[in-house]
């Protein structure tokens, strides 16, 4: 471990070096945004945000940072406002220790410390919010930046922090009207277009975002408001390519299974909603009235093809003898191939039947949060405090896939393809037939898929799934000063909350009425899609959904066993008591501050669902099921902040932390089988019974964390340089294993002579489990720093870099190898060079992780984790703000994302050739303007 440690070290030191010799400054707006805790409340604004210099910003979260008792990085909405995001996930994934995958383009989920989304929990106002995804990890593009106060990020804990995460927690935070101070009014408005243009028929590839805002004070600043609406019509596109795998030719070397590349044009729709209502009528009631509501459709059309290659297979009886019509030949790979280290680089197929695909991911969702929050000062040494919240989203989601080829099955023309893999690993070809060709592309079977249930296959399947999440909260406090103690003051509280999650699980099989083909009607068709970067000049277009609606094709509820064992609710009932000491003290002379404490949290959780299973073609059997456990978990925490000298300062933090299992691994629902011919056995090892699922009874991940981060400030705290280490002990960590599950009450049929009682009712079940643990560790450096400290001529100049080096062994099964922890990135770098002056302003950010395990869709929607190469994203804006005259007020801005046009790799068995997934999004570009009153 210490080569390791010697290692970071030197990497950190360089990084130092560079951030020292001004080259590679930054960690972005995030960081420099770092403002506002709720100790420490600086003027946020909503609509004035725009108009707050960058400079500003970073003096007052330097001070923050400075300040506050946890070891937290903060955005301020000045930054996000000034120097915009799409969402705050982008912002956030500039800040120290902290960064986001990408999801079609945008970051979406963040990890922070390597951990990935399941250890981070998000609130909104302190308070623990319902999530848009199947889990508890938050999909940050659902908020809308503008309507944000600020954002903390804690890094490590303390005991008054209800619903912290194992890696962070991350406190989205509203506008506070009495503590911005005065009337501002604010207008925003942006334009923006990708570079690549709209991929497919019917999109568009350009979109609007614009805000109003508006903050007042009433009854001699006892009363204030704040009101925000924020839209947003994002459009974004990309070039896909997929591969099915890469299997072993005859010859030993490895070639290309089968791929399904397409293009895709997506719209974003959001309308943001912030209203807050604060009364402070003296200085002893203070309460506040908070709501946030958030509609989201995000509309995605995909169009391609998916050709069958190695992995094709022969359809229909193809021995010697009979004839052709009775079979399609496999594809055959030509001899005179090209192999470049053991891989099929380019060469000829034949007898391929390729599949167009036309299809359509849609999501709505709606997200409602409100808040009350209310401190009542009873006298000089009590304060006590009452909040009660109530949060929820309804999701959903249409994820639709249509078929269309040459004919069904062994029927149709068949292609011969020559190709050839790039140095991205992406497969281009050449093809004979016309894939755009209405007379010979109809929708159908091409490859008989799906037979067991439609007769002759499917041309399509739809998935609808729905989400509920709902949150309803209270909290008591109470606050005691202390008297000539080394403690300043103690803190009580109960908070209690309950949580359920509901999965509805609604899937299709489409196919034609009467079997058979259907030719695209006209009314449906589109203009041809290209897929030039394919090679594949253009494939047939048409409105997927306006067919399946159309009534022209038949919707077959999928009947099999998964499908009803993935109908699932989850609820918890959690209850947590926590005491906090707040430490004001001179040790040996030098200013101790932070705080010690526990919390007491019990939790009784409970799931309901189906246990399915199959027993012919189409045909499933299910048993309601339940199950849940009750657990109490102490955690302690302490935060010692040592002024050690003028401005520096070494922290010191140990807690013990837990993050939920997933919701879905805590489904009560399986799939399960009965093997009629072992039913006389008494081993469980050959057991008549099996299955796989969730469980119910899963208990959290636990570690124990110590955190160190030594800070000096300078130049009047317009500047620093930290540099933190962390080590998590992990004391059990969830995976997958057979477990004894004991299946009494389960139906096996009639029972009869050939098929008697079994003779054991206990079976093994794979499921999710608590096992052992293992460590994380690390360490972050990070500089933020105005130019002119070096010379006054740098005025406006300024930059911030950080940099982390990461690493971890989990061994939950002692049995078998460590596991890869999903969403680490061993090395996190982020840098950020701004200039703001005479009302100029501007900034190049560069963020970078390296390669890591990263969570996509993979088979019908469902949760893959694969690896996702190292990446680097380059933004840049400039504006400018008009600072008298007429057009006070006013400023203007160009903005660039994915100025490099990085695109999204993910690979198999750490082989980058490999690839599985290339996605290159193109550059979005955006003009805009802010106007405040």
């Amino acid at each position: 471990m210490s080569q390791r440690l010697n290692r970071r070290v030197r990497l950190l030191s360089g990084a130092a070096f560079g951030a020292a010799a001004l080259v590679a400054v930054s960690s972005a707006q995030a960081q420099s945004a770092a403002a506002t805790t709720q100790a420490d409340e600086q003027p946020a604004e909503v609509g004035e945000i725009v108009v707050t210099g960058i400079r500003r910003a970073i003096e007052a979260s330097i001070s923050a940072k400075a300040n506050n008792t946890s070891i937290v990085e903060v955005i301020s909405a000045e930054d996000i406002g000034k120097l915009p995001d799409v969402s705050i996930a982008e912002s956030l994934a500039r800040l120290p220790g902290v960064t986001s995958q990408r999801l079609d383009g945008r970051s979406q989920a963040i990890s922070i410390r390597g951990l990935g989304p399941d250890f981070t929990t998000a609130l909104l106002n302190g308070r623990e919010l319902v999530t848009t995804g199947d889990n508890r990890g938050v999909e940050f593009d659902q908020f809308p930046s503008e309507l944000l106060g600020s954002v903390v990020v804690y890094k490590t804990p303390d005991s008054a922090l209800i619903g912290q995460g194992l890696a962070g927690t991350v406190d989205l935070r509203t506008v506070r009207p009495l503590a911005y101070g005065r009337q501002a009014i604010a207008v925003n408005y942006r334009h923006e277009w990708n570079d690549i243009g709209a991929l497919n028929s019917g999109t568009t590839d350009s979109g609007d975002r614009y805000t109003l805002s508006y903050i007042d004070q009433f009854m001699d600043g006892t009363l204030g408001v704040a009101l925000g609406y924020a839209h947003m019509s994002s459009p974004y596109q990309s070039e896909r390519f997929n591969s099915w795998g890469y299997p072993t030719y005859s010859d030993g070397n490895l070639l290309t299974g089968g791929v399904k590349p397409y293009v895709m044009s997506s719209e974003l729709e959001r309308d943001g909603y912030m209203g807050v209502l604060e009364w402070r009528p003296n200085d002893r009631i203070h309460s506040t009235i908070d709501a946030f509501y958030s509609e989201f459709k995000n509309t995605q059309v995909l169009r391609g093809i998916e050709f069958p290659l190695a992995w094709g297979g022969s359809a229909g009886d193809c021995t010697v003898n009979v004839p052709s019509a009775l079979c399609r030949p496999a594809p055959s790979l030509r001899p005179g191939y090209t192999v470049e280290d053991g891989m099929i680089v380019a060469g000829t197929w034949d007898n391929i039947k390729g599949v167009v695909r036309n299809d359509l991911n849609k999501r709505d969702s709606n997200i409602t949060a409100l808040g009350w929050n209310t401190e009542f000062v009873a006298n000089d040494d009590w304060t006590l405090g009452l909040d009660v919240n109530y949060s929820k989203v309804e999701r959903n989601d249409i994820i639709l896939e249509t078929n269309a080829g040459t004919g069904r099955n062994i029927n149709g023309a068949l292609d011969t393809l020559g190709f050839e893999l790039t140095d991205d690993g992406v497969t281009r070809f050449t093809s004979q037939l016309d894939y755009a060709d209405s007379t010979l592309i109809r929708i159908t079977s091409a490859q008989g898929w799906g037979s067991d249930v439609i007769p002759g296959g499917q041309v399509g399947y739809m998935n609808t799934p729905s989400i509920e999440d709902e949150i309803k909260a209270a909290r008591l406090t109470a606050n005691r000063t202390l008297h000539q103690s080394p403690f300043k003051s103690i803190d009580f509280g109960v908070n209690y909350s309950e949580r359920s999650k509901s999965f509805v699980n609604d899937q299709y099989y489409i196919g034609v009425p009467g079997g058979g083909d259907l030719f695209v009607p006209s009314e449906y068709l589109l203009d041809p899609t290209d897929l030039g970067y394919l090679g594949i000049s253009q494939v047939l277009s048409y409105d997927a959904l306006g067919v399946v609606n159309s009534g022209l094709l038949d919707l077959v509820r999928n009947p099999n066993a998964d499908v009803a064992a993935g109908n699932w609710e989850v609820t918890e009932k959690v209850s947590t008591a926590y005491v906090r000491a707040n430490i004001d003290h001179d040790l040996f002379g030098l200013p101790l501050t932070g705080n010690v404490g526990m919390q007491f949290v019990y939790t009784d959780q409970s799931s309901t669902g189906f246990s399915a299973r199959q027993v012919g073609p189409g045909v499933s059997e299910t048993v309601a099921v339940s199950g849940g456990v009750e657990y109490l978990e102490i955690l302690p925490s302490s935060n010692f902040i040592l002024e050690v000298g003028d401005d520096v300062f070494a922290r010191f933090a140990v807690a013990r932390t837990l993050a939920r299992p997933r919701m879905d691994d805590m489904r009560a629902s399986r799939n399960y089988s009965y093997n009629t011919s072992l039913n006389q056995s008494t081993d469980v090892n050959r057991s008549p019974w099996s299955g796989g699922g969730g469980n119910p009874e899963l208990k959290p991940y636990i570690a124990d964390v110590v955190d160190v981060s030594f800070e000096k400030y300078f130049a009047n705290r317009k500047g620093y340089v930290s540099l933190a280490a962390f080590y998590k002990h992990l004391e059990t960590y969830v995976y997958n294993r057979n477990q004894i599950f004991d299946f009494t009450g389960y139906p096996i049929g009639l029972i009869t002579p050939t098929n008697p009682e079994p003779a054991l009712r206990q079976g093994l079940v794979g499921a999710p489990d608590n096992g052992e643990g293992g460590w994380i560790q690390g360490l972050e450096f990070a500089i933020s720093a105005p130019f002119d400290i070096i010379h006054p001529a740098l005025e406006g100049f300024g930059g911030l870099f950080s940099a982390s080096q990461t690493d971890s062994e989990v061994q939950p099964d002692p049995t078998q190898a460590p596991t890869t922890m999903p969403g680490l990135s061993e090395t996190v770098m982020n840098g950020t060079l701004y200039y703001e002056r005479y009302g100029f302003q501007g900034r190049v950010s560069a963020r970078y992780r390296s390669d890591y395990l990263g969570e996509v869709a993979g088979f019908g929607n469902g949760r893959t984790l694969r690896s996702v190469a190292a990446e680097t994203v380059v933004d840049a804006q400039v504006g400018y703000e008009f600072q008298s005259g007429p057009l006070e007020g006013l400023s203007i801005l160009a903005q660039v994302n994915n100025l490099t046009d990085e695109p999204f790799k993910t690979f198999e068995n750490g082989d980058e050739r490999r690839t599985i997934d290339y996605q290159s999004y193109g550059r979005t570009f955006a003009v805009g303007m802010n106007y405040r009153f």
